[in-house]
């Protein structure tokens, strides 16, 4: 009996040894996906530490690398998902509006909205995440999707000039340039502090400048 009283004592610490460990916590990585966004908007690429995402998206890091990858994987989904969420309204005029002017005068109306709106940080994340990085892969990235968003203002413009809509002399290149330039200002004002109503008015003047037929 002796002995297996002291096979009981051995075994029995082995078996509570043995439990299995509880299971990791869960989260919804939407609203996960949502918080880094809010993060990268705010504060952009670089100043954004990992510590920061998993405290602001309240999660591990073993989470957050096992559900998005690492930090820049995680930008780029960001980045992706804002462009869904809060950056479509450019390509919709572009689609949607029948001239290029219509669809320019529709796109700087809607930005000076949506870069004020509340409940999120002002600006654009694709114009302020930019702001002082120095990971040329992203700095890159970022830099090719607004020189894309330029590109295909100025192949809107140069079919207008083509269907006579603009005046043959019409440089679309630069009317493009000029567009994106007054985008990207009205993103930095509107950090700054500028109202909704102050940036339809920078609209406003802008779509005159545009050449009429």
């Amino acid at each position: 009996m002796v002995g297996s009283e002291e096979t009981e004592a051995q075994v029995k610490p082995a078996v509570r040894r043995a439990k299995p460990r509880g299971r990791p916590r869960s989260f919804d990585r939407a609203t996960a996906l949502e918080k880094a966004i809010l993060a990268f908007w705010e504060h952009g690429y670089e100043a954004t530490s990992v510590s920061d995402l998993t405290r602001v998206m309240d999660i591990g890091a073993p989470s957050l690398y096992a559900a998005f990858g690492d930090k820049r994987s995680l930008f780029e989904e960001v980045v992706r998902e804002y462009g869904v969420r809060y950056g479509s309204f450019g390509d919709r005029a572009l689609a949607e509006e029948p001239t290029a002017r219509a669809a320019v005068e529709r796109m700087l109306r809607e930005a000076a909205a949506e870069y004020t709106a509340p409940g999120h940080p002002h600006g654009c994340l694709v114009i302020h995440a930019a702001t002082n990085c120095s990971t040329p892969e992203v700095e890159e990235s970022l830099r090719g999707r607004r020189n894309a968003n330029i590109a295909a203002l100025e192949s809107r413009i140069g079919a207008d000039i083509a269907a006579g809509e603009l005046p043959a002399g019409t440089d679309a290149a630069a009317l493009a340039r000029f567009t994106g330039a007054v985008i990207q200002g009205m993103s930095q004002q509107a950090r700054d502090g500028a109202s909704r109503e102050e940036l339809e008015a920078v609209a406003e003047i802008a779509v005159t400048i545009w050449p009429r037929t």
